[in-house]
């Protein structure tokens, strides 16, 4: 299976071998600013299946789980695309809005749900989860 996907502009795109690990709907104050003050849907995948052409920029951040994020996006565009925690190099975090068929992401889980604004739209039908969930274990 080859997932694709890429930045509103399309300097960069990208392909995924692999299926998606988890997708989930994140509301932590970092993916707040990411979203325009919304939530972010990310989908997780193993980091050695993408391959990414283009050119991104890169900020680094700690996050509100004391993570140390890479954060990558389109230097011309501004597209958010990817995430990477120091502490979990086995994996990606891809921005959802960026597949070329979004269906695929279908969310497992909303996160971080504490820090949600009085007004944030939660499903109902899906785990809510405070804060950090915990981490995905690197593959044996």
């Amino acid at each position: 299976m080859s997932i694709t996907g890429g930045c509103l502009c399309g300097a960069v795109r990208y392909s995924i071998e692999a299926e998606p690990i988890a997708t989930r709907i994140c509301w932590c104050r970092d993916c707040q600013h990411l979203a325009a003050g919304n939530a972010t849907v990310n989908v997780i995948f193993p980091s050695d299946s993408i391959t990414i052409t283009g050119e991104t920029r890169g900020y680094e951040s700690h996050a509100d789980s004391g993570n140390v994020m890479h954060r990558r996006f389109c230097p011309d565009c501004g597209t958010p695309l990817f995430s990477a925690a120091e502490v979990r190099p086995h994996l990606i975090i891809v921005r959802a809005g960026t597949l070329d068929d979004a269906a695929i992401a279908k969310p497992g889980a909303t996160i971080w749900t504490d820090s949600a604004p009085h007004w944030a739209l939660i499903d109902e039908t899906l785990p809510k989860i405070e804060r950090q969930p915990a981490p995905i274990p690197a593959p044996d």
